[in-house]
Parts: structure tokens; sequence; C-alpha cells
């Protein structure tokens, strides 16, 4: 896009942009009389001095200094120019940037949001229509066509080209969002190929990458990732929470666990509220995440000796707020099993026994 953005557009950008909603939704804020607070994520401290303030749209921290307003938030924190701040927040409230001599006039500036939603309504058209090895493998697995409309799981075909077929216009933003790769070479081509698709909701319901697993042995690595990119930082996000806070008011404790199958196979069973995190250890942020939805965590692992130390540092994680009134537990599972395996096994009950 070329052209300059107009004063008044990002005057009107500020105005229906809540800061508070916006730095939430990055670094958990605790309200405190008539600001919001947060330990700082421009650096380092044990003790929370960074406060917004609703009223004035404006951002302090008393032990740095940084301040400013959500624009300059956005460039700090995703660590973008001016311009990239500005589409990522005009993509937020769903606007479109009107430039002076604007010349893009095609679809290219699409909210990213929107699009991974479309990514995501083809994947479960292919999973219905084209997808009956994943359907044997879902149905392997013992899970039900409700819980695989619930998380929404759908399927990539075999082949190279079927999404950039698929979105022709949107080559920029599937690019943006890996959901295609460009090469060395500047060859184009789909990420994902024959896997099950699991989409990654933010906790506002929004899609914001993916996750696929493999029908083909052979195929590597088991699960793939969506990368990180402008709306999907991994360490800040966890799977299935979407649907925790969709379905459940009162909250009375949250498992977490490692993987997606994990989430999938307790839900399948009745248990409701658990969360996976994405391929990244369970950080200080998921912690504080949390604990604004309940009082009482349960982390359980696989029983080898990465899940013991994956519950290794989620207790690192949970220490400081164990202070604040949360309570962390951990399940210790027998060797050679996870959460799906032993679900299956023992039923809901046992398990939670």
């Amino acid at each position: 896009m070329s052209g300059l953005i107009p004063q008044p557009f990002i005057d009107d950008l500020l105005h229906r942009t809540d800061l508070v909603e916006l730095i939430d939704s990055y670094v958990p804020l605790k309200k405190r009389g008539n600001s919001h607070i947060a330990c700082c994520p421009f650096h380092n401290e044990k003790s929370p001095s960074f406060n917004v303030v609703a009223k004035k749209q404006f951002y302090h921290c008393f032990g740095c200094g940084a301040s400013g307003n959500a624009i300059s938030f956005v460039m700090n924190y995703l660590n973008q120019g001016f311009v990239d701040a500005i589409e990522t927040l005009a993509a937020r409230v769903g606007l479109t940037i009107p430039r002076d001599k604007q010349t893009e006039k095609n679809n290219s500036s699409q909210d990213l949001y929107k699009l991974l939603s479309d990514v995501c309504l083809y994947y479960q058209k292919k999973l219905r229509h084209e997808g009956q090895a994943a359907i044997d493998y879902l149905r392997g697995r013992g899970l039900s066509g409700e819980i695989a409309k619930l998380y929404q799981l759908g399927y990539a075909n075999e082949g190279w080209h079927h999404l950039e077929k698929a979105f022709p216009r949107n080559q920029r933003e599937l690019l943006a969002t890996g959901m295609l790769i460009k090469n060395d070479d500047g060859k184009i081509y789909d990420r994902y190929r024959n896997r099950v698709m699991f989409p990654i909701h933010d906790r506002h319901g929004r899609i914001i990458g993916f996750g696929g697993r493999v029908l083909d042995k052979e195929q590597k690595p088991k699960y793939l990732n969506s990368p990180e990119t402008v709306i999907f930082q991994k360490s800040r996000e966890l799977y299935g929470l979407h649907q925790i806070l969709s379905q459940q008011k009162t909250i009375e404790y949250i498992i977490v666990v490692e993987g997606y199958m994990d989430v999938i196979a307790l839900a399948q069973h009745g248990v409701m509220n658990a969360v996976a995190t994405l391929g990244t250890a369970t950080s200080t942020y998921h912690i504080q995440l949390l604990a604004k939805h309940t009082k009482s965590l349960i982390f359980c692992f696989d029983g080898d000796n990465a899940g013991r130390q994956a519950a290794w540092r989620a207790l690192e994680s949970s220490l400081p707020h164990l202070n604040l009134g949360l309570d962390a537990s951990f399940m210790f599972l027998p060797d050679g099993h996870d959460p799906d395996s032993l679900v299956r096994e023992e039923g809901k009950d046992n398990f939670l026994n």
C-alpha cells in the first residue's frame, strides 16, 4: 500500500481502541483503583509498576519510564514500525486504512483474523468431503462429531498448492500468517499437507494460527504449529482456553496439559476444562492469564522424563503467584501414559480421582 495515512483516521483509530483491552491481550492486567497494573513488559521487575489509565487511554511505567498510547505500545511490544502498528490496530477493530492516493484496491489488506477464519472453514469442509483418512484417525482416537465441531477440526489435503489456489487473492496474507511458505528459491507452497488441522483461538475466539497432526507416520514432524506472527505469540496463548471461557462462567480449576489431543480427549470424556501449551514451556504469562479465570491449576504432563521436566518448569513459573491466592497441583502419570491415553483407559471419574 502506498500513500500517507490521514491524521483524522489515526485519531479515530485511537478513539476506537480500548487501551486496557489491547494491553490486557498481551500482558494480563489487574484493576487497582482508577488504573490497571502489571509487571512492566519492557523491563524485568518483580512487583508491578506498569500502570494503564483507561480514562486517559495512556500507559506509564514508574520503573523504567516507558509511556505512551496504543500505537506506541504496539510499536514497542511487537517491535513494529509506525505503519505496521497502525495496520495491526486497524485489523483489531475492523477498519480499512484509507490512503491519500491509495493504489491498492484488491483484498490484500483483508483482516488476518477474518482470513484465518475462512481458512478454518475451508479445512472443515475438506474434512467432511475429502478427509476420510482423517475421519478414520479421529474416530480411532474415540472422538465424536460433536467434539470435532466444538474444536473446529479440519483436514489439509495431500498436495503442495491447495490453499494457495483456494485463496488466490490472499497470497501476501497467507505468507504473513505462515500458512504458506516461501523457500530460498522463491517457490511458494502450503505449510500443511495431509494433516488433521487444529485451529488455535485466542481468548476472544479469534483464530490466530493452526496446529497440524500427521496422518502418514513417515512424515515429520508429528505435530506442526504455525510460526510466530503479528497475531500469534506461542508463549502467550493456550489451546482450548477459548472453549472453556465460552462454556463456563465459574471455573473451579483448569488442567494444563501438553498437547491438542490431550485437551480434546479429556473433553470427549466430559473433562471440559483443559488447556495446552503450544510447544513451549509453561510461562509466567500463562500463569498470569489463567489466574484471571480460576484460583486452582492442575498440571498434568506426560509420564516420562520430558513430562517431569515440564512440570518442574511449570512449578518455577507458578511460585511467584502462589502468595496471591493461586493454588497449583501436579498429577504425575504412570510411565508411558499421557492424559489422552489415561482418560481413555481409566475413564473420567478415575482420572479425576
